[in-house]
């Protein structure tokens, strides 16, 4: 059975997953070591590990016998857009807050 396509905020919302990211910030790592920070079976790791792959957090690259997984920017982008808007939309309610309360003190 296909996994569920989830969106980025689905995606993250799983701390283990967030985890992962995490370690993956600070260096490449094969599947077998990024699993060795978890107390969860082989399995459930690399459940998380298709997830974030599928949703283009990760990329997977197999070197021998070994598959290593890196950070992708991919998954990233559809967080930074959603975040984007809310601040450009904060910023605007700040700014009109600002010119309110400047031209009340200017009156």
């Amino acid at each position: 059975m296909a996994q569920p396509t989830l969106d980025a905020f689905q995606v993250i919302a799983d701390p283990s997953r967030r985890q992962m990211l995490m370690l993956l910030s600070k260096d490449s790592l094969t599947i077998n070591s990024l699993a060795d920070n978890f107390d969860m079976s082989r399995p459930a790791v690399s459940k998380h590990i298709k997830i974030l792959y599928g949703a283009g957090f990760i990329a997977i690259q197999d070197i021998g016998r070994e598959r290593h997984c890196t950070l992708k920017q991919n998954g990233f982008n559809a967080l930074h857009e959603w975040l984007n808007y809310f601040d450009q939309f904060w910023a605007s309610k700040l700014k009109n807050l600002e010119n309110l309360l400047n031209n009340k003190l200017k009156n």
